[in-house]
């Protein structure tokens, strides 16, 4: 088992273009464009962290498959067509063969075999599986333990064959066929005799199992695998989501593009059924994380707030009760991570959680008070308000552990993480030189989320009418953004520092982290102008998005997982920083630079791709071990509409702030079914006026806030309580 969690890097890369990928829950499968999972790579089928099947592969005749294509059936599923390669002399193949494949705690997959002659042929069918039962981490770092291998037993009965590991913590995986099929120990074989233009379909069912106790599957006989619980849900998902109408449809695409990826990232809790979660990423991150969780559910407000108070519920009942070096677990404290059997002390189907982040507990604290804003009920703020206060005086009292206002973090053993913020590589955070930051680091980023945090609280105090609380909790925050601007703001460089270090010394390098600072508002305003400035500098903005390390920097390197790269979340968070404080011009500039790097990865935005300049290279250059989908990657285009839009929501006071500043190349624009305060809005815009339809008397239209003058024409919307058909405003 891997043990610790310290960042090692991405995972090797296979340098396979063909790979596919499908996503369901916590389980996901990594195989070629045949279906074929190949022993010694990173393919495999993964349940709960546990790797099952590192090698599945279809042979005809004792043939490997020749792929023809790859048609998705949802995020969870994919038809693999294929053929049987022609024969010696021949150009072209007779025999077709159809692999449907469905993933779901394990896997099913329903294998047509077609013959497209006239005359009659036999083949022998086989399929060969194995496994190595790896954690996640150690298939991740290409870590094979021999001793494991070694130790898993096979044994078949007349139907199926059964892998084994057996100890402390037994488990295994059976792969049963139907039809007159022959088992042996390394697989399946079916003799399948077709007469011409004939065909034969047989199924194969993976089951994983912990202690002899078999993972129920969503895929049951009699009942067709487009109705099946997966295929529901990701239905009722894509008809609730909204629909985009924009001119060149590059945008309509991303939007519908990322819905469906996030519908494959979907995490079911048995305990709630009704939750709704999402998994941080495919294929590595496939569990509840804080700090993406949290930024993803923000994200998706308009699309689904149901992902806000399922991600709260899920992070509160896993909320630090006591103080534990081994998992950084602090009373308070919102966890980093949920894994299963990464280490020796849980079994392999229980989870194991880590704590070692500074920024999910600020970021509970600020979504749980968007959600308020967004519209919840009583009892369900009522509920939250207790966890709320606990992650406030985590907050002030362990996240400050040397009283200086600042949150600081510095890992508690060597097992945890070396940086606790979003740049959590042991080389995110540098010096303009090029040096290492030393711990305890107190991060720009994480006092913008601090400071919004202190300012949540407050307003959960005021509606619960504590008026002293919610006084302190001002002051705090007052406190911290003075404190900020005056140690942070490095005014020989007309930028914030990364980060204060151990000895309270500014990180002077210039990164993406203070466009984060101007999403929370910590940022004074005679400091906006020349921080929005910075972040669209050239060394910053490579042409298609903010780099999250200026390319002047000693430690710049734009195929970096930090130092250089360009991570399309951070991009929509310095995108709504920008238009927070008026910046609209260059907010617009970085939506229009996405949606171009989107362009070259067929109308999806993945995890990172590097930073090189689109002057070095004409299309992104994609980072080789990047995750796709990614929940705050594919989260990012609705982050970005709600900034085109202007959409703020206050539903305590019944207003919606909604003020479009979209760029003209989008337009006409249209946006249906965006769920805001318990209704859905739709907003049409022309490139002359825009009206905004479906709130009813509980909720007005407002101007929006800005935080600095707008640096383009500011377009103010009809008063609130005009009628409906006069609710048109022109630019």
């Amino acid at each position: 088992m891997t043990e610790g969690w310290a960042f090692t890097g991405g995972p090797p890369s296979s340098g396979n273009v063909s790979q596919v990928s499908l996503v369901q829950g916590r389980s996901f499968c990594v195989s070629d464009s045949s279906g074929d999972i190949g022993a010694g790579s990173s393919h495999g089928l993964v349940v709960k962290d546990t790797r099952f099947l590192d090698h599945f592969e279809l042979r005809i005749d004792g043939e490997s498959l020749e792929p023809l294509t790859v048609q998705p059936l949802g995020p969870h599923a994919a038809t693999f067509v294929t053929r049987r390669r022609p024969r010696h002399g021949l150009a072209d193949s007779t025999l077709l063969v159809v692999r449907r494949r469905y993933v779901g705690s394990g896997m099913v997959e329903d294998i047509t075999v077609e013959n497209l002659s006239s005359d009659g042929v036999t083949v022998a069918l086989t399929l060969t599986a194995d496994t190595d039962f790896a954690g996640l981490f150690d298939v991740k770092e290409g870590h094979l333990d021999r001793q494991r291998v070694e130790d898993i037993v096979s044994s078949i009965d007349a139907t199926s064959l059964r892998l084994t590991l057996q100890g402390a913590d037994p488990r295994g995986v059976e792969i049963t066929g139907s039809g007159g099929h022959t088992v042996f120990r390394h697989g399946l074989v079916w003799r399948l005799g077709l007469a011409g233009r004939d065909t034969a379909t047989v199924t194969v069912r993976v089951v994983p199992w912990f202690r002899d106790v078999p993972l129920p599957t969503p895929y049951h006989p009699g009942v067709a695998r487009l109705e099946s619980a997966p295929a529901r849900e990701h239905r009722r998902w894509r008809e609730r989501s909204p629909v985009v109408r924009s001119a060149g449809a590059r945008l309509d695409a991303l939007v519908g593009n990322s819905i469906h990826d996030l519908a494959g990232l979907r995490i079911d809790d048995p305990n709630h059924p009704r939750r709704v979660l999402l998994a941080a990423g495919a294929p590595w991150f496939m569990t509840l994380f804080g700090r993406d969780s949290l930024l993803t559910a923000w994200m998706l407000l308009p699309l689904d707030p149901r992902v806000a108070r399922g991600t709260l519920e899920a992070l509160a009942e896993h909320q630090g009760r006591v103080v534990d070096p081994r998992t950084e677990e602090e009373p308070g404290r919102i966890l980093h991570e949920v894994r299963s059997g990464l280490t020796e002390e849980p079994g392999a189907d229980e989870d194991t959680v880590y704590y070692g982040t500074a920024d999910a507990t600020p970021l509970f604290v600020m979504l749980a008070g968007e959600l308020h804003r967004w519209g919840t009920s009583g009892a369900e703020l009522a509920a939250l308000r207790r966890h709320v206060d606990r992650a406030l005086s985590w907050i002030e009292d362990y996240g400050d552990a040397d009283g200086d206002g600042f949150v600081e973090y510095a890992r508690a053993s060597e097992r945890g993480l070396v940086n606790q913020g979003w740049k959590d590589s042991f080389d995110g955070i540098t010096y303009d030189s090029g040096a290492l930051a030393g711990a305890p680091l107190a991060l720009a980023e994480v006092q913008g989320y601090a400071y919004a945090a202190y300012l949540a609280g407050a307003r959960f105090a005021e509606a619960a009418r504590d008026d002293e609380r919610a006084r302190h909790l001002r002051e705090r925050a007052a406190t911290l953004r003075q404190r900020f601007n005056e140690q942070f703001w490095l005014p020989k460089r007309g930028h914030y520092a990364l980060a204060l270090d151990a000895d309270k010394r500014p990180v002077d390098a210039l990164g993406s982290n203070m466009g984060h600072c101007l999403w929370t508002g910590i940022v004074a305003k005679e400091h906006a102008r020349d921080t929005a400035a910075a972040l669209m500098s050239p060394e910053m903005f490579s042409g298609f998005g903010v780099r999250t390390l200026s390319s002047a920097a000693g430690a710049y390197n734009p195929m970096s997982y930090h130092n250089g790269s360009v991570w399309p979340h951070d991009n929509a968070i310095v995108a709504a920083g920008l238009r927070r404080y008026g910046f609209v011009s260059e907010a617009n500039r970085i939506a229009l630079a996405l949606l171009d790097a989107a362009d070259g990865f067929d109308g999806h935005l993945p995890e990172l791709f590097c930073g090189f300049g689109r002057d070095e290279f004409e299309v992104p250059v994609p980072y080789p071990t990047s995750c796709s989908p990614q929940a705050w990657a594919a989260a990012t285009p609705m982050l970005l509409l709600r900034s085109m839009l202007g959409l703020e929501v206050d539903a305590p006071s019944g207003t919606v702030g909604l003020d479009p500043q979209v760029p003209e190349a989008l337009l006409p624009l249209s946006v249906e079914q965006l769920h805001v305060g318990g209704e859905l809005l739709e907003v049409q815009l022309e490139r002359e006026a825009w009206r905004a339809s479906g709130l009813s008397g509980a909720l007005q239209l407002r101007p929006a806030r800005s935080e600095h003058p707008p640096t383009e024409r500011h377009r103010e919307p009809v008063p609130a309580g005009a009628p409906e058909a006069a609710r048109t405003a022109r630019f």
